[in-house]
């Protein structure tokens, strides 16, 4: 799908990735890019840099959502492209409290069902969008000392996975956004106390810039998986070679770590 003269919708635009998005649609040509974050100040100084949109939005409020991208479908007649950004990273076992597991259910996982409720009608009668939803290399391989996370990222592999068998023959391009460590705010949240563990970290993250030449390319050529870092598919294809193997690896890696 080309990005020039499209409605893009950004969710978590305020900073790191969604903010580098924001930027990088403008500047790929669309039409009119709309920032939306938590952070509503934060939304509209991105907005105002690229002469978009700016809406506060927890995009855990279903009613709120439906509310925002009605008004931007209203403005605009249309929204083809929907970045669904927007999330939360928890540390903690099974035993994490109730309310951070359903945070960040609601978070990273319901949001994106909200949004895609949202905007799917109009794209499948127009016979075109596209949907990049964010979850996260945790999402194919899982996340050490973060259940939470790991799990709620899978889900929305899961869920993206499912939008692009159901939806895919009928025009709507889909893709599943999967980093490891992005040098955003919430690297420190995976970093740790550790020094080991922030050096290497710290080594194998890239900037949110490179994220969104990511996720650009992948809209262009319409590419489900998108991967900064290339060597989450060998990882992957790893896992799937020999899950028992690979489990064992990764209690290995965990051990390494305590």
């Amino acid at each position: 799908m080309e990005i020039k003269d499209t409605i893009v919708v950004v969710t978590g635009a305020a900073s790191g990735i969604g903010e580098a998005l924001v930027h990088r649609f403008a500047r790929e040509g669309a039409a009119a890019v709309a920032a939306l974050d938590l952070d509503g100040v934060g939304a509209r100084q991105v907005a105002e840099a690229v002469d978009g949109l700016s809406y506060q939005l927890d995009v855990a409020d279903d009613t709120r959502t439906a509310e925002v991208f009605k008004d931007i479908e209203d403005r605009f007649g249309r929204i083809d492209i929907v970045c669904l950004n927007a999330g939360i990273a928890t540390g903690g076992s099974v035993d994490a409290p109730n309310d951070i597991w359903d945070r960040s259910w609601d978070v990273n996982v319901m949001s994106h069902v909200y949004a895609t409720r949202c905007v799917l009608p109009g794209m499948l009668e127009r016979g075109r969008g596209y949907l990049v939803h964010t979850a996260s290399a945790a999402g194919l391989l899982t996340n050490i000392g973060a259940a939470p996370y790991s799990v709620t990222k899978h889900a929305v592999v899961a869920l993206a996975e499912w939008l692009s068998v159901t939806y895919g023959d009928r025009g709507i391009g889909v893709s599943a956004l999967c980093p490891q460590f992005v040098d955003t705010p919430m690297l420190d949240v995976f970093a740790g106390d550790s020094p080991e563990m922030r050096s290497w970290v710290n080594s194998i993250a890239v900037s949110a810039d490179d994220v969104a030449t990511t996720v650009v390319r992948g809209i262009t050529e319409e590419t489900f998986l998108m991967l900064p870092h290339p060597e989450v598919a060998e990882f992957f294809g790893r896992k799937a070679a020999d899950y028992d193997r690979w489990i064992e690896g990764m209690r290995r890696l965990q051990a390494s770590m305590e």
